[in-house]
């Protein structure tokens, strides 16, 4: 064997020694110290689930918030086929009417499946946050400016676009959730 096959396999095996040293000493040190838990949640504040969850897993109630009749109908199909859970489909019940593509209605249970949701209406929906709301449901509610949902591609760019789910005003990250 040359002299210079002998130094370069000292020199690599000195470098697959240096790399295991510092991948022990990452895992050692590692001690997760940006996790949140209950106990240091302010007084009065809600744990919030920031999960981004599957189409499968998020529950929505699908309202029509202008004047075009089965808008609500037609969307929840779209949604369903999507794979999301459709509970309901009709008209506003807050009657308000909206203008706007959609309004996005949830609490602190749903901030991570209202975030999958601004994606598919590539953060033009509006959010409409309510930290008393005690279910896991979302109300979507479709204005007059709504064209389509994104397609998956589209989904995946808005979601890049987004980022992680964060909390709202008043919540703190749920510990047993992927926060």
């Amino acid at each position: 064997m040359s002299f210079a096959r002998v130094r370069a396999l000292v020199v690599v095996g000195a470098l697959v020694v240096c790399a295991l040293i510092f991948v022990v000493v990452a895992i050692v040190r590692d001690s997760q110290g940006g996790q949140v838990s209950a106990e240091n949640c302010p007084k009065g504040f809600k744990l919030a689930n920031l999960t981004l969850p599957d189409e499968k897993d998020v529950k929505i109630n699908v309202y029509n918030g202008t004047n075009e009749a089965g808008l609500a109908t037609g969307v929840g199909n779209d949604f369903k086929n999507r794979k999301f859970q459709v509970l309901k489909t009709g008209n506003d019940p807050k009657k308000k009417g909206y203008d706007g593509v959609a309004v996005l209605r949830y609490g602190p249970k749903s901030i991570g499946a209202a975030t999958l949701l601004q994606a598919y209406f590539l953060r033009q929906a509006e959010n409409d946050f309510d930290i008393n709301r005690d279910d896991d449901v979302i109300d979507v509610v479709i204005g007059g400016a709504f064209q389509q949902l994104a397609t998956p591609t589209e989904k995946n760019q808005s979601l890049g676009d987004i980022g992680r789910p964060s909390p709202e005003p008043g919540t703190c990250p749920s510990p047993d959730k992927d926060s």
